[in-house]
């Protein structure tokens, strides 16, 4: 079994004030997401609003990463590199961002839709979204004392398939800590059998994350950065992940947003 790191309840005090300080972060940036801004635009915000809490961005700790956010725009799956593509209205937006605070990683990702008004004109892209939300909730509520990764990777997988989508099977979550990627890793998708998969036990800390496609699974390094992944067939990808402390009481979300319970 891989070496999971155990938190104690004064290390994850200091990341939950630090996942509090990220929910708001994350959710400053949904509300500028707005067509005809740049996605090099909202990581200098990110960046910005980082700086003036105290923390560090923790994605330019990965070496070779210069920006302090990912931005994935309609089929970019992951690490879609923030620059001057203009934001335009009904484009699916993924934002990704962690910080480093007072020695430990917070991960949080979200999708959107620029302009709420052309997701109500879109139903099929809100039923996408709409999934991968509840994709994440039910993984979150199977990060209790007692079950196993597995469990978790189920949760996502079951609901992302029943809906008719596939799961990203060449990424997933991770444990987080004075890493931004710790273990054990956390698949959108069952592998192996159960019983052998990380048994979940307090002070775990995850930043559980369902990664999903309309179409296919397969995904492509987009362009020649070296860090976008797109979607093989070109249809559209959505991220949701939230920072989840194992209590013995069960989970707590540590990048809860307060806008939505």
């Amino acid at each position: 079994m891989p070496k999971i790191t155990i938190k104690t309840a004064g290390e994850i005090e200091i990341m939950a004030e630090g996942g509090k300080i990220l929910a708001k972060i994350r959710d400053e940036m949904v509300r500028a997401a707005k067509p005809g801004m740049t996605t090099g635009q909202l990581d200098v915000l990110a960046d910005k609003l980082i700086a003036k809490a105290g923390g560090k961005p923790s994605f330019k700790m990965v070496p070779g990463y210069k920006w302090a956010t990912c931005i994935n725009i309609n089929d970019m799956v992951v690490h879609g590199v923030p620059d001057d593509t203009k934001i335009r209205r009904g484009d699916k937006i993924g934002i990704d961002v962690g910080m480093y605070y007072l020695g430990f990683h917070t991960d949080t990702s979200t999708t959107v839709v620029a302009n709420p008004k052309s997701q109500i004109l879109n139903p099929k892209l809100t039923k996408f979204l709409e999934t991968g939300r509840l994709a994440l909730k039910r993984a979150i509520e199977k990060a209790r004392p007692g079950n196993r990764i597995y469990d978790l990777s189920e949760a996502m997988q079951k609901a992302v398939e029943g809906a008719g989508y596939s799961v990203v099977r060449a990424l997933t979550g991770h444990g987080i800590g004075r890493e931004l990627h710790e273990e054990p890793a956390i698949p959108c998708f069952t592998t192996s059998q159960r019983k052998h998969s990380p048994e979940i036990v307090p002070g775990m800390i995850l930043a559980i994350e369902v990664m999903y496609n309309q179409g296919t699974e397969e995904v492509v390094y987009a362009n020649e950065d070296g860090w976008t992944i797109a979607t093989a067939d070109g249809k559209i990808s959505g991220l949701f992940e939230e920072t989840v402390a194992v209590t013995a009481r069960g989970p707590v979300v540590l990048t809860k947003s307060k806008s939505n319970g």
